[in-house]
């Protein structure tokens, strides 16, 4: 997508070489050019117009035609290609007397060193006479090199823009119109100049940091920021040395000593809420070869799918359960972003390209986790009749009882009665080793300061089950769990902050729905109560250690309503599935909002890197 904007004033220093992401890093530089017996000589007749005028200057007006620039004739006398008077002469700054004999073997851009064009799709967001703007597809090598001479990015440029060719364009070698490249796996914009002398001039822009581009990264986990500093806990700025890896040559590393500059900064733009991976808008202020997915790991949170970077987090990514394992065939590093001046026109040119399929239906796949639906409410109410069944309905959702969890953990060797036994002595346990519930309940009811011992010691070991049973069913649309004691153990919003106003990543909701069951008291009271045995003094206590049943249901984002009946109890149960599937889906429709305006945002500020601001919170180069 091209935007026209007059007066755009870039936020964003970016590359300042070429070079910007190379994927070969043992790559030889461009060969010079190759003269063979057959090669052209020009002949030209010095005239008095061209006295004091330089040799190279010379040459660039006769050839101005073919589009050599200047540089290039540079070079080819400096190799000793040009005759004056039949004599080599190296130097392009000679200057002419007049009426000299000059030649010229320039080289035949014809040659062999020219890749083959290849018939292959080529997708060109822009193209005018001076140069154009493609996507290129991730898996796509951006130019020909010993290891890979053909099926790249550049053979299929040779296809498309046949002016590329070097007769027309002037450029040789095995990189025409190549100004700056991307990682095979990376995908996203890529400029190309169609003439040596737009080259050139390009070149020059991104070494002078008049290119500008955004990337944008999905990585593992959430990087935080300097909070206290200019750009806050959700950006950074990275200004640490970057080389050749000391001891792996194929990589890249940063370097305490000998390094070159390096200096990234990055914005979040998005973290799924289980923080598994974040998305961030990242900016360019160097352009060191594989810098943003150095600096990156460097952070800890280096690129989803880069094994070579993050090998480790690439190995626990392949390891889990679920349909993400395999979404991430590739490092997930798209160039979205590319702001310029027209080389010819001075208009300012802004570029945007939204990431590919694979890019989005990651981010999807990250947000449609697993909805939690919590079932809570009074004692009696039906809870368990409604889990059993939820888990026999045609989506059969995975379960999870608190009771049944204390219940094993209350078990010989459970780690439930190895607390009770250590707290309140070995006489709480049977000769088996379990905890001897009776009596536990016993004491409970003669002692309430007993009671919220024995919850200060199960609760956690409860939540930790829960949250065990949460991750292991990520990748499930939906999952239950039934806790009577939700509310009252302080789960809804998560653990506490440890102190006044401090923030706690752990601080989130336990549930994404919680579901309240009403059943009249009566029936509570009566036939449900002696159908568990339980006497009424103590389901009157257990009664008083919960909310009362109208605040505990006000608290709750649904309610279902049990007459006692199963039949009823299942047609409430389909209903809820819809309304739950309803929420999904919701949810769904808010992140592709959601995602929309933060590529928005990406788009118009990248990372809103003002170098000046950003280096006042460079800190030890992490942000």
């Amino acid at each position: 997508m091209l935007f026209r904007a007059a007066g755009y004033e870039a936020r964003m220093r970016h590359d300042t070489t070429i070079y910007d992401d190379d994927p070969d890093l043992d790559l030889p530089e461009a060969a010079a050019p190759q003269t063979g017996p057959g090669a052209p000589a020009l002949e030209r007749l010095a005239t008095r117009d061209d006295t004091g005028l330089r040799l190279d200057q010379f040459w660039a007006r006769e050839l101005v035609q073919s589009g050599v620039s200047r540089e290039r004739i540079k070079e080819w006398l400096q190799a000793g290609l040009a005759l004056v008077e039949g004599k080599p002469c190296k130097k392009p700054g000679q200057r002419l007397e007049g009426f000299e004999r000059l030649a010229l073997a320039a080289p035949d851009l014809s040659g062999a060193l020219v890749p083959q064009a290849e018939d292959a799709p080529l997708t060109i967001l822009y193209r005018d006479e001076f140069l154009a703007v493609i996507d290129k597809p991730a898996g796509l090598t951006t130019h020909p090199a010993p290891s890979q001479p053909a099926g790249t990015l550049v053979n299929r440029l040779l296809h498309h823009l046949p002016e590329l060719a070097p007769e027309l364009s002037g450029m040789e070698g095995e990189r025409p119109g190549i100004v700056h490249r991307l990682d095979k796996d990376t995908s996203g914009l890529i400029l190309v100049a169609l003439t040596e002398a737009v080259r050139l001039e390009l070149s020059q822009a991104f070494a002078q940091r008049r290119v500008h581009k955004t990337y944008l990264a999905l990585v593992h986990g959430r990087p935080k920021g300097d909070e206290a500093g200019a750009l806050g806990e959700n950006a950074g700025f990275i200004d640490l040395p970057m080389g050749r890896h000391p001891s792996i040559r194929t990589k890249m590393a940063v370097l305490q000593k000998g390094g070159r500059e390096a200096r990234t900064s990055w914005r979040r733009l998005w973290t799924d809420r289980l923080g598994r991976a974040s998305l961030l808008a990242v900016d360019l202020h160097t352009g060191r070869t594989h810098q943003i997915r150095v600096h990156l790991a460097h952070l800890g949170h280096p690129l989803v799918g880069d094994p070579v970077y993050g090998p480790s987090h690439h190995a626990r990514w392949l390891a889990q359960k679920g349909p993400l394992a395999a979404l991430a065939p590739r490092q997930m590093l798209h160039a979205f972003r590319l702001a310029f001046e027209h080389p010819d026109s001075g208009e300012e040119m802004l570029f945007r390209q939204d990431p590919p399929q694979d890019f989005l239906t990651l981010l999807h796949a990250l947000a449609a986790d697993c909805q939690r639906v919590v079932i809570t409410g009074m004692p009696g109410s039906g809870k368990s009749a409604l889990l059993r069944t939820l888990a026999q309905s045609p989506l059969a959702p995975p379960t999870f009882s608190a009771d049944a969890c204390v219940l094993e953990l209350y078990g010989p060797g459970g780690d439930g009665a190895a607390l009770i036994a250590r707290n309140l002595g070995r006489h709480m346990l049977t000769p088996e080793g379990a905890v001897d519930r009776p009596a536990l309940l016993a004491r409970m009811l003669e002692n309430p300061g007993l009671r919220r011992e024995v919850e200060e010691l199960v609760h956690p070991l409860v939540r930790h089950a829960l949250t065990q049973f949460w991750a292991e069913h990520s990748a499930e649309p939906l999952a239950v769990a039934e806790i009577p004691l939700f509310f009252e153990a302080g789960w809804l919003s998560g653990a506490a902050p440890a102190k006044p106003g401090q923030k706690n990543a752990q601080n989130r909701r336990m549930a994404d729905v919680v579901i309240g069951v009403r059943c009249p008291e009566a029936l509570r009271h009566g036939p449900l109560r002696e159908s568990r045995g339980l006497a009424p003094e103590v389901l009157a206590a257990f009664e008083a250690w919960q909310w009362p049943e109208d605040r505990k249901l006000a608290a709750c984002d649904m309610v279902v309503e049990n007459a006692g009946n199963l039949e009823d109890l299942n047609a409430q149960a389909a209903v809820l599935l819809e309304r739950l599937a309803g929420l999904r889906a919701g949810r769904e429709a808010a992140f592709a909002a959601r995602l929309s305006a933060a590529l928005d945002d990406a788009a118009a500020k990248g990372a809103e890197g003002d170098e000046e601001a950003l280096s006042g919170a460079m800190g030890d180069g992490q942000g």
